[in-house]
């Protein structure tokens, strides 16, 4: 399967000489026989041709999915042009697919969802394991408050009563939270919003609680199995 990556961001200049981009991210959580990966920098106008992929992933950016920049309203569109592939977005991703569907994101009066977000399993789908909750890092202010009418919500918490979104009637799926982010890149972006867009307070209790176990491997699973099918086996994952 050629999976193709949607780069809608980077990680700041420093930590993607050290961690990479945000698809070999992907291209290392996801890494399994079967699967391929291609990435397209859609903010720089690149955009797979329609015969070149059969799955999307959509990355993770510091753009707002309302934000009125020349890439987005493109995206929206080739989003719905493509939504009879399987599709998977993460935060950025996530929201993006809302807006694309017909729901809606703003910036969230809550404030930052960052570092080790634990989230409720709502309901299990067939690409699932039989975990009742799952914990992965955040990195974000936006939130989806209002799903497309077709989605449903299968993952939540307190703060992000959307978290995860599977959709009827087209095989798309998308994350809130980031298991794309190992624990010291997602320990070293926090350091790097130190002062800036964090609190010297936030930022403690958020690296602090990158110590916990995470079940970045179990979503990743989770992805793949979505990715390859109903075939696929959904087995226990480890956390790691």
């Amino acid at each position: 399967m050629r999976v193709a990556i949607l780069e809608t961001g980077s990680p700041p200049t420093d930590l993607a000489a050290r961690f990479g981009s945000y698809p070999q991210m992907f291209e290392h959580l996801l890494a399994a026989d079967g699967l391929t990966f291609h990435a397209y920098d859609v903010t720089a106008g690149e955009w797979p041709a329609p015969g070149a992929f059969d799955a999307l992933l959509i990355t993770g950016s510091a753009a707002g999915a309302y934000d009125p920049l020349p890439w987005i309203e493109p995206l929206k569109a080739f989003l719905n042009q493509s939504k009879s592939k399987p599709m998977v977005g993460v935060c950025f991703g996530h929201q993006i697919m809302a807006e694309a569907f017909g729901g809606h994101v703003e910036k969230s009066s809550k404030g930052w969802g960052v570092g080790l977000n634990r989230y409720t399993v709502i309901e299990h789908e067939p690409w699932m394991d039989a975990a009742s909750e799952f914990a992965i890092p955040a990195s974000h202010q936006d939130q989806v408050t209002v799903p497309p009418p077709n989605a449903r919500v299968i993952a939540a918490s307190d703060f992000t009563p959307y978290a995860a979104l599977a959709y009827s009637g087209q095989p798309s799926i998308s994350f809130q939270g980031h298991p794309e982010f190992a624990p010291a890149y997602a320990e070293s972006l926090i350091q790097n919003r130190r002062g800036t867009r964090y609190t010297d307070a936030q930022a403690d209790k958020a690296v602090a609680s990158l110590e916990r176990p995470n079940d970045r491997a179990r979503v990743g699973q989770w992805i793949v199995n979505f990715l390859k099918g109903p075939k696929a086996t959904s087995p226990q994952a480890a956390s790691s």
